[in-house]
């Protein structure tokens, strides 16, 4: 919370080249499953929450924007890809994965459903494993240097040995 109460959050993209802060309530937390939404984010559908009425702030950096269509852009990271937003005429929406706590953030509607992976609603049916639940990846896992923005807010880009 800050000062006067008001919720805040915090987030970036995967390099930290690009990070915001966001002091006010978040609103429409949502999955778009448009075919538009899957190519962005390159994945199965787009988890996306409006900033609304909030204050947002890019703390360091800023998103480069593709203009997916003559009403939308996108940002996303210049140096690491990361999708970070959709912008509209009605506001600006980010990238639930980007916060550094997107478990605060749970979808709570679903758009262009007309587009939705068949697989999708099932996908909770496979099976699941930990990241060191294959015996084979043990020695990968273990040997990773991570080259990852940890989720919070750090002094400088990029950390440097000093500041992992």
């Amino acid at each position: 919370m800050s000062l006067d109460n008001k919720p805040v959050y915090t987030g970036g993209c995967q390099c930290g080249a690009v990070r915001f802060r966001i002091e006010g309530a978040l609103t429409d937390t949502s999955i778009c499953h448009c075919r538009m939404c899957q190519k962005a984010f390159g994945n199965f559908y787009a988890p996306l929450v409006s900033v609304g009425p909030a204050h947002l702030q890019w703390t360091r950096g800023a998103p480069k924007r593709f203009h997916s269509s003559n009403h939308v852009k996108r940002g996303f990271c210049d140096s690491c890809g990361t999708p970070l937003t959709y912008e509209a005429p009605d506001g600006v929406a980010l990238a639930i994965g980007a916060f550094d706590h997107p478990e605060e953030l749970a979808p709570i509607v679903q758009w262009g459903i007309e587009d939705k992976l068949p697989y999708v609603d099932d996908l909770h049916r496979l099976p699941g494993h930990k990241s060191d639940g294959d015996p084979e990846s043990i020695e990968f896992l273990r040997t990773m240097v991570s080259n990852q923005h940890p989720d919070h807010d750090t002094d400088a880009w990029p950390l440097g040995e000093a500041g992992k």
